[in-house]
């Protein structure tokens, strides 16, 4: 068995400066931005189009500003099941205001159904995951949403 004398050594390049040495100063001053203000709501709701009763995800926007270039990722999954990703761009969500994202089949109600929005308010970029459990989204949980004034469930 040959043993080895290299020793691990820390290099400097002009300003460069080793992450792995300075990753604990730089990690207090990174800040990152608490989301307010914005929620992701599952409504069941009449499509007047197709004559039935659907499920639809709305994101809703409750800041006094308006919210640009919004991207929302939806995705369900438990321990043994994963679906595809969903991606959702919206340019712009004005202030006190919602949209529709997409509409939810009712076989996903038994996974966890997570959908991670992304948006810049003003120059800053926020980004939160909000969660519906598994088996939460169902009738007997629906609730007035008063932003869409129907009934639904607002994520966690």
């Amino acid at each position: 068995m040959v043993k080895s004398s290299l020793k691990k050594i820390s290099i400097k390049f002009g300003n460069y400066i080793d992450p792995e040495i300075n990753s604990k100063h730089m990690k207090k001053d990174i800040h990152i931005p608490v989301v307010s203000d914005i929620e992701v709501a599952v409504v069941y709701e009449y499509n007047d189009i197709y004559k039935t009763d659907d499920w639809n995800v709305y994101i809703i926007n409750n800041k006094n500003i308006a919210v640009k270039m919004m991207v929302i990722v939806s995705q369900g999954f438990s321990e043994t099941k994963t679906t595809s990703l969903l991606r959702k761009k919206l340019d712009k969500l004005p202030a006190n205001s919602f949209a529709k994202i997409e509409l939810i089949q009712p076989d996903l109600f038994k996974l966890n159904n997570r959908f991670q929005v992304t948006f810049f308010e003003g120059n800053t970029l926020y980004e939160k995951t909000f969660l519906f459990k598994e088996n939460t989204i169902k009738e007997g949980t629906l609730r007035m949403i008063p932003e869409i004034k129907k009934r639904g469930i607002l994520a966690v």
